[in-house]
């Protein structure tokens, strides 16, 4: 495997333990990334540790503090924050098992992979995942990730686990200071009927590889431009709002446009039945 492992350590369920590696299932090592030049020499920029009183500092003078008021820190030294270990920090351990639909998709954040550490860990790794699958619900355990205690969400996945970490509580804004201020008016039927109509004609189903960042390859397509000499910036423009006395009207269009005013929805076909593989549905925000 390629990759190195975001975290190593442990996956426990009660008495039962095995050496694991977490990887990041997600891979960002295609986009686009700039660097700052100056202007005129095109010298990339170093960014050089300031004091604003002695000027340059050695990056081998700089401490870590904590800022419990206006200028006034806290200094926590390296090994003090070693000292600070918690059993999650290297022991994943499964503590509760929830339906998968008990999650707010609010919560989930970012997904990784979790594989058995070795040959002598499979079994113990192969029975905690099946265990979990037949079982239908999702793991819960806490893992400390990027000097923070996370609760992880946990997945059979074919021969594998899928972990999700999940934000805080804290994290997560209310949405009532959001959606409180818009105004509970009940939208008219016929468009509703249409907008639905609309919708059926654009059902389909999810795949993944028709997804692709058109910002990203616009940005690629500047810089092969720029390399060659040749510039020509493409201009976008923004959608008209739709206002009050057109909106029935740009339904019926959109309907048409769709496949027809007159045309109906195709038949809708049964769901496949769920594999062992799939992944959790995300509860919808309510």
């Amino acid at each position: 495997m390629a990759a190195r492992p975001t975290w190593q350590g442990h996956l426990k369920l009660s008495l039962v333990s095995c050496p694991v590696a977490l990887y990041t299932a997600v891979d960002r090592g295609g986009d686009v990334h700039f660097n700052m030049l100056h202007k005129t020499t095109h010298n990339r920029i170093r960014m050089i540790p300031t004091d604003p009183e002695t000027g340059p500092v050695d990056r081998a003078d700089i401490v870590k503090g904590y800022e419990i008021e206006k200028g006034r820190y806290v200094i926590v030294t390296p090994e003090e924050i070693d000292s600070v270990r918690l059993e999650s920090t290297r022991t994943l351990e499964i503590d509760r098992f929830v339906e998968e639909d008990d999650i707010d998709r609010l919560y989930w954040n970012d997904p990784y992979y979790l594989v058995p550490d070795g040959k002598a860990a499979v079994e113990a790794y192969s029975v905690i995942r099946e265990a979990m699958a037949a079982s239908g619900k999702i793991a819960l355990g806490r893992l400390v990730l990027h000097q923070r205690e996370r609760m992880l969400a946990l997945e059979p996945r074919d021969k594998g686990i899928v972990c999700w970490s999940l934000r805080s509580h804290d994290e997560v804004r209310d949405e009532a200071g959001f959606f409180d201020d818009i105004p509970d008016k009940k939208a008219d039927k016929a468009m509703i009927e249409i907008a639905t109509r609309i919708i059926e004609q654009q059902e389909g189903p999810f795949d993944p590889s028709k997804f692709v960042d058109h910002y990203e390859d616009a940005l690629r397509d500047l810089i092969k431009q720029k390399e060659k000499g040749a510039v020509k910036v493409a201009t976008v423009d923004e959608p008209e709002d739709t206002n009050v006395v057109d909106l029935m009207e740009a339904l019926r269009r959109s309907l048409g446009k769709s496949g027809g005013a007159e045309t109906k929805a195709a038949p809708k076909k049964s769901p496949a039945k769920k594999a062992s593989h799939t992944p959790a549905k995300r509860k919808k925000a309510s």
